[in-house]
This record gives C-alpha cells, structure tokens and sequence, in this order.
C-alpha cells in the first residue's frame, strides 16, 4: 500500500484551495501559503497542513479577502457549483467584499480617461509636447 494516499476526510490545504476553485493551480495555493496570505484557524499555515470539516481559513487574493468555514473535504477538483458546497463563506466577509466591490465600482466611474486610443496626428502633437 502506498503510504501517499489520502482519506477522504482529510486533505492538504493546498491542494483543498485547488479544488475549491480560490486558486487556479495548486503551485499558485502553494505560493499564496507560503507568501502568508492564507491562515488556518488563525495562524499561519504550511501547504501540506491537514483541513478538517470545521476549519476556518482566511484567504487574501488581491484585495479581496475571503473568511470560510470548510463545509466538505475534497481532494479533486469539482465544478464551481459542486466547489461552493465546499465551504461557507461567513456573512461578515460577504458584507466586506461586496462593500469593497462597490468602491472599486465607484473609483472606476470616477477616473477621467481619453474616449479613444490616439490616433498618427494625435501621437506627434504628444511628441511634440514631450519635446521629442
């Protein structure tokens, strides 16, 4: 018997954040792990670190920031309806990301910008006025 199988019932951080879809591969959760963007019940964790149903992980990626209670332990990647079930989000996180969603909504709207690219004469006047 291979001593590199793994019950259902437990699972390896990295390879949980895989197959829960917060990451697209399992070196980019690896990565995140070692970078210190993601805590295991508060403390910082190391990818071959065992999830448990119960678990609370805060996850950083970007400026979102996700807390999550793992619901289910799976070590193969699902589909994103089936990966949902994997964990629940607690509602405060919810209520954090969607208000950092709205701001970064609103500074878009907010910032100026050309309506076009510029064209060949618009480019020279550019050069021109940088003195090239």
């Amino acid at each position: 018997m291979d001593g590199a199988t793994e019950s259902e019932s437990d699972c390896r951080l990295d390879r949980w954040l895989w197959a829960a879809r917060f990451f697209k591969t399992r070196a980019l959760a690896k990565a995140a792990i070692v970078g210190g963007k993601v805590q295991l019940n508060g403390t910082r964790a190391k990818p071959a670190k065992t999830v448990q149903p119960r678990d609370v992980l805060e996850i950083r990626r970007g400026e979102e920031r996700f807390e999550v209670v793992v619901e289910q332990v799976g070590t193969r990647r699902v589909s994103a309806e089936l990966a949902l079930k994997m964990y629940s989000e607690i509602p405060e996180s919810v209520s954090r990301r969607e208000v950092l969603a709205e701001q970064r909504r609103l500074r878009r709207l907010q910032k100026t910008g050309p309506d076009r690219r510029p064209d060949k004469r618009d480019r020279r006047a550019l050069r021109r006025f940088r003195g090239r």
